[in-house]
């Protein structure tokens, strides 16, 4: 069965992120006190009582208020009630009613989907008056809540999920977990939303426009893709707000969740330190990666052979990983992407079983041996993989120390080649003789 949604609506500034936040048990929405920092949707997934459900946080919507982001966002909110079982409506319930508060409601009511009035902000004392008025929003159910002291929660989950009975949740299918990643406006959030069919992410032409992670299962065929668009990477010192720094550090995070990453780049600018930056990030953490080179309906007069050789030439770091040139907003190549997804993903996820790894290193070893060092030669006794995400690689060896930088990095890429784990960073691990022996001992047990 499909889990229940639960939409949380409210004008902006009323604890919208920080019930969602509560609900989830953790900290997945930025919470701030300038208003409007939540852009873009974002979805959650919390139980109770054996109740499993998905929550949907919204930005603000505030009907009189204009510019381009703020009608983005409320285009963003709409969408998120429109898919929603139940709406939670939040108010601040120190602040009483205001005319935004009623034009909400206004547009709640031409849903005809349930809805609950959490009036929020209500820690400590208060004037029974204020709670009556907001009967006048002609919201049946109402319910005192306070996020930020965990007040009157679970009576509003209660009210929310009473017409709901228990679903077992499915367990978790293992798909990519791919995160658009680059810096700010080089058209991760037009990639994701052109990939999905649906404007799930915000799009203008401001840099840093998304700032929150926004995850998004989807289903192409019969495979299925978790899709993580984050805010792009800012150089430190041009991090200068709470907010900028809240999504560099989201950002990061997925890289982390992901196990496969989009980097995207301004094919125009070319790939700049900051860009070698985030290769680093997402090499440390062992994750697959796709290059796409964006903006191309920009670009006039030149084959796309002669730049993507041109790239690499210039940066013999993309030799090994898969690499596209797209236009996100005209769609050119995007259909490529899928296949590039499935092959990294093949890669980061197959075993290769050990006899093809020895018959790998003897081959290998016989076209190319290793250095003399004082005296000595490596030997490699026996070659074992021991983990995926990333493929890793245990090799049993004479002497660990003689295995030098130099042979190691040759090792890799013939792997690489020999296997076609490209776009995917592998890991090994180097044992002495007393190690083969251990691991061997306790494989019997």
């Amino acid at each position: 069965m499909t889990l229940p949604k639960i939409a949380i609506i409210g004008r902006p500034n009323v604890g919208k992120s920080s019930l969602f936040n509560r609900i989830c048990k953790k900290r997945e929405a930025i919470v701030h006190e300038e208003e409007g920092v939540t852009r873009d949707l974002l979805y959650g997934k919390s139980s109770f009582f054996s109740k499993p459900f998905a929550i949907i946080d919204s930005a603000g919507i505030d009907p009189k208020a204009e510019g381009v982001f703020t009608k983005l966002m409320e285009k963003q909110a709409k969408i998120g009630a429109n898919e929603a079982d139940v709406i939670v409506f939040v108010v601040d319930g120190r602040v009483g009613i205001t005319i935004q508060d009623e034009r909400v409601a206004k547009f709640l009511f031409t849903l005809n989907k349930p809805i609950i009035l959490a009036i929020n902000k209500m820690d400590g004392e208060h004037d029974p008056a204020i709670i009556q008025d907001f009967y006048s929003l002609g919201v049946k159910d109402m319910v005192l809540v306070s996020a930020l002291h965990n007040i009157g929660i679970d009576d509003l989950l209660e009210k929310a999920l009473e017409d709901f009975s228990g679903v077992e949740e499915e367990e978790e299918d293992k798909h990519p977990q791919i995160a658009f990643i680059g810096r700010p406006n080089v058209g991760k959030s037009t990639l994701f939303n052109h990939l999905v069919g649906q404007e799930r992410s915000m799009v203008s032409e401001i840099a840093g426009t998304t700032r929150d992670q926004i995850d998004m299962l989807f289903e192409k065929g019969d495979k299925k893709y978790t899709f993580i668009d984050t805010a792009g990477v800012i150089r430190k010192n041009k991090a200068r707000s709470v907010i900028d720094k809240f999504s560099a550090i989201r950002t990061e995070k997925a890289i982390k969740k992901s196990n496969l990453c989009l980097l995207l780049i301004n094919i125009k600018e070319g790939l700049t330190s900051q860009e070698k930056k985030i290769l680093s990030m997402v090499a440390e953490n062992k994750k697959g990666c796709i290059l796409l080179l964006n903006k191309w309906d920009l670009v006039q007069d030149h084959k796309m052979e002669h730049a993507l050789r041109h790239m690499r030439e210039q940066n013999p770091i993309l030799k090994d990983i898969p690499t596209l040139i797209i236009s996100a907003k005209t769609k050119r190549n995007i259909e490529k992407i899928f296949p590039l997804i499935d092959q990294v993903y093949h890669s980061l996820s197959q075993t290769l079983s050990t006899s093809k790894l020895n018959q790998f290193v003897e081959t290998v070893m016989q076209k190319y041996h290793p250095p003399m060092i004082m005296g000595k030669r490596l030997r490699v006794y026996y070659m074992t993989q021991v983990g995926k995400f990333p493929p890793a690689f245990i090799l049993f060896v004479n002497y660990p120390h003689l295995f030098c930088p130099t042979y190691k990095k040759y090792l890799i890429n013939q792997l690489k080649k020999t296997f076609k784990l490209h776009g995917v960073f592998v890991s090994f691990f180097i044992r002495g003789k007393k190690q083969e022996e251990a691991f061997f001992n306790s494989d019997k047990k």
